[in-house]
């Protein structure tokens, strides 16, 4: 990480190795997802933005679930006995022994943190030249949160545990988040003393800040902006709180970028979506991971648009669409009852309703190639592999299996005959 143009060594240390029983479910917690991505590929993901040099992930229970999401990239640590925050860490030690620099300690769990609010917590612990930098937040009800004990200078002196706190402790309404920033050196010497002294009997990383507040070192905290940040997922009532959470912080900011977002309690744009000015997203509309739509386009309603979709401009998607790695030329139309996947299609066009790509044959996905200003009639099958060419006409009804050159018309369907009938 580099910090006023210096560079700086920062590992981050994933707590991962948790049961979540009240998921109810039979895979592990950190694996459920929130638009298509796991909630601990989600923290590991964000370990990686804010420049961590190497990530260590403390995996246990379904550990090999955890591992198969996050493969190779990071590292793993292995925590057989769940004995709290503390030992866990402590399972990571091999990795921070000879290292100098700072270790961020993140929950798999915890994944909607900004990366400007963990950013900001690094870089003022090593400005500050502070050996503990807690992430905190302000509650007005902070019952089942560690209190922040701070002393008459506001230096923190220690966090006490709900369980462990008096009723004095108890009103106290800055709480610990459990995302911190530590100096390694101190931190591997803090993790030496800490014993299981407490009503859990468990090793407590909150007990690491007192031993460096009675070795005179300096101390600090981050009080986050927005307390949904650390919100964490221990239900499933929680994981669809999360999600919302996400939903409405994506979709205000492509607001304050330009976009129109109708109704956005019903409007799902996942991570990495780029969309122009002036487009207007109609409710019930899905855009996926990584899409690019252009600038004064009309998206939905109901409209599904899936991974791998670059949209130009002034294009409009009406409802009940579902496109798939789709290339769409400006001004091109796609009004309604549509799907096309694995296509590329250029400017002016206008798409009928009905029409469907077919590009599944069982075993290979196959491609859809349509030219500039071609004309698709209605409840039109393009079977592909298949290339239209520029200003072709395809017959409504038609199922296309051959190639349609430039400036012709393709009609693929049966004579019309008329027999005798009588309604009974």
């Amino acid at each position: 990480m580099i910090i006023d143009g210096e560079e700086k060594y920062v590992m981050t240390v994933i707590m991962a190795a948790g049961k979540g029983t009240r998921m109810k479910s039979e895979k592990s917690k950190l694996v459920h997802k929130i638009y298509d991505k796991e909630l601990v590929k989600r923290v590991a993901e964000l370990a990686s933005k804010v420049g961590s040099d190497e990530i260590v992930t403390v995996v246990g229970h379904l550990r090999e679930e955890v591992e198969e999401v996050l493969g190779d990239s990071v590292k793993y640590a292995y925590q057989d006995e769940l004995l709290g925050t503390g030992h866990a860490v402590m399972q990571a030690t091999k990795y921070l022994e000879g290292k100098k620099g700072k270790v961020v300690i993140l929950y798999g769990d915890v994944p909607i943190i900004r990366k400007e609010t963990l950013e900001n917590l690094i870089i003022k612990s090593f400005k500050n030249k502070e050996y503990a930098t807690l992430l905190t937040a302000i509650y007005d009800n902070p019952t089942g949160y560690g209190r922040i004990i701070r002393d008459e200078g506001g230096n923190i002196k220690a966090i006490v545990e709900e369980k462990d706190a008096n009723m004095y402790e108890k009103e106290i309404k800055e709480i610990n988040s459990g995302i911190y920033c530590f100096d390694i050196e101190e931190l591997l010497s803090a993790l030496k003393d800490i014993k299981p002294n407490n009503a859990q009997g468990e090793y407590y990383l909150t007990d690491v800040i007192k031993i460096m507040n009675d070795k005179g070192l300096k101390t600090g905290a981050v009080i986050v902006e927005d307390n949904t940040e650390i919100l964490g997922v221990n239900d499933r009532a929680q994981l669809e709180l999360l999600t919302r959470v996400l939903r409405m912080r994506i979709n205000a900011e492509h607001m304050r970028r330009g976009v129109t977002i109708e109704d956005a309690s019903s409007t799902y744009i996942h991570d990495n979506v780029i969309i122009g000015v002036d487009t207007v997203i109609h409710p019930n509309t899905t855009i996926k991971n990584g899409v690019i739509i252009g600038s004064n386009c009309e998206i939905g309603p109901n409209a599904y648009i899936r991974e791998g979709c670059l949209i130009g401009n002034d294009v409009k998607i009406g409802n009940c669409v579902e496109l798939k790695k789709v290339k769409i030329g400006n001004r091109t139309k796609v009004p309604h009852f549509i799907y096309l996947g694995d296509t590329e299609i250029g400017e002016d066009c206008n798409v009928g309703c009905g029409t469907i790509t077919c590009n599944y044959d069982g075993v290979n996905k196959n491609k859809t190639i349509i030219g500039d200003r071609a004309f698709i009639g209605s409840n039109v099958n393009l079977v592909a592999p298949v290339t239209l060419g520029d200003d072709v006409l395809i017959a409504a009804g038609s199922t296309i299996t051959e190639d349609v050159p430039s400036n012709n018309m393709g009609i693929a369907r049966e004579r019309q005959t008329n027999k005798p009938y009588k309604k009974k």
